[in-house]
């Protein structure tokens, strides 16, 4: 199922769907959403950058030190680590890099 949406909506992070239904919700406590996909979104948890799927199930995870999550497209997500921009799947797998 495509995600078309995931917000903040009070004490919860809420996904929709592209018919605009509620697909499922999680707290947001200590969460930021920093970027979304066409299956997954991607939120930083104080020292860790995590990926979820569209029932808030986790799907992976990485250290945030010195990373800086800059946007998700597709079933990508970009990160800004020092002088490089590095591409990685929702596993965390690193795609792609290049200067930044």
């Amino acid at each position: 199922m495509a995600i078309s949406n995931v917000q903040h909506e009070g004490s919860w992070i809420k996904v929709y769907d592209e018919k605009g239904k509620k697909i499922s919700q999680m707290s947001s406590s200590g969460k930021d959403i920093v970027g979304i996909g066409s299956t997954f979104f991607v939120t930083d948890e104080g020292s860790w950058i995590k990926v979820y799927d569209e029932d808030c199930k986790k799907i992976s995870q990485m250290s945030s030190s010195g990373k800086n999550v800059l946007n998700a497209s597709g079933n990508t997500f970009t990160v800004k680590e020092g002088s490089w921009l590095k591409v990685y799947d929702e596993d965390c797998k690193k795609i792609s890099q290049r200067s930044a």
